[in-house]
């Protein structure tokens, strides 16, 4: 089956008609030269007794797309439907929720194991993620307000609102999402377990030459530790020193986009600024330098299976 996203087209000045969405063609060209429809697609099994019409990892990375173009539910991917010339055969939005209803725990973590791989072949070739800069990772929770009490986990949350209170960990150099933990409006921003979640996760979603030595279960040999930070009021710290990395932990405030200089050998940072409890804190998580030589790799497309 066909994994690709989009149609191949010629964007030409001039003419009579106009073109919707050209912007998310592009994005989306992209991510068919990343073979990631392929990658998604193998990692989905057919429940049915004969191969769906529209490619599942296909169906998922439109699915991207019209979330990247502002859609908020299912039914926007009609806004796809509606230029065929770009996106060629595009699935209903019917089709959409199955696909998503269809995604239990096991072919989640299968999604999660293909996004790391397509990412890890685009970092080790991308000029912002080679060479010897620390890597920086950002810690965040966010609030998102709902408008329904009927939407699963939605709760109160500690400003008044009303929805649910995500957590994120953030790759620095890129901008990209690593990981995401949901939760309800009424989460801490601080509870410990949830950052020791969502930071396993982004580790996970490293190459592995990066990853190495900061996953659960690693021998700590195979990475510099640094010591355990010496603040305990804050959940940040204490999750990254468990993971041999070390944490600059600040009030609420734009996410550096330079690389600092890392902290002294053996020796976690935590910065603080005798800010009150309770207030919101963004987390910057600093991870081993990038390889000096990263190897030569070709975009993986993943195993080709029924889709």
């Amino acid at each position: 089956m066909n994994g690709n996203s989009t149609v191949a087209a010629v964007v030409e000045g001039g003419g009579e008609q106009v073109v919707a969405h050209v912007g998310l063609h592009a994005l989306g060209a992209f991510a068919d030269r990343l073979g990631l429809g392929d990658s998604l697609s193998a990692c989905i099994p057919v429940t049915g007794e004969r191969l769906p019409v529209h490619d599942r990892g296909k169906v998922l990375t439109q699915a991207m797309l019209m979330l990247a173009g502002g859609g908020e539910a299912c039914s926007d991917i009609e806004h796809l439907r509606a230029q065929p010339d770009l996106f060629g055969s595009v699935a209903s939005d019917s089709t959409l929720y199955r696909t998503l209803r269809q995604i239990d725990a096991a072919t989640l973590d299968g999604v999660w194991e293909a996004m790391a791989t397509v990412r890890s072949a685009v970092w080790r070739r991308s000029s912002a993620t080679t060479g010897t800069a620390t890597v920086v990772v950002d810690i965040d929770s966010s609030l998102h307000q709902i408008h329904s009490e009927n939407k699963v986990d939605t709760a109160p949350n500690y400003k008044g609102g009303f929805g649910f209170h995500p957590i994120y960990c953030f790759a620095d150099a890129t901008g990209e999402t690593l990981a995401v933990r949901l939760r309800p409006g009424n989460a801490g921003a601080n509870n410990i377990a949830d950052h020791v979640a969502v930071l396993d996760a982004a580790i996970a979603q490293l190459p592995a030459e990066i990853a190495v030595g900061h996953r659960p279960g690693d021998d700590p040999a195979l990475v510099r530790r640094v010591s355990r930070p010496g603040s305990t009021r804050r959940a940040a710290p204490i999750s990254c020193g468990r993971r041999g990395l070390a944490t600059s932990a600040s009030p609420w405030s734009p996410a550096p986009t330079r690389p600092f200089t890392p902290p002294s050998a053996g020796c976690a940072s935590t910065r603080t600024t005798g800010s009150p409890p309770g207030v919101k804190t963004a987390t910057n998580v600093r991870v081993r330098a990038w390889p000096s030589s990263p190897p030569s790799s070709t975009c993986a497309t993943g195993r080709r299976g029924p889709g």
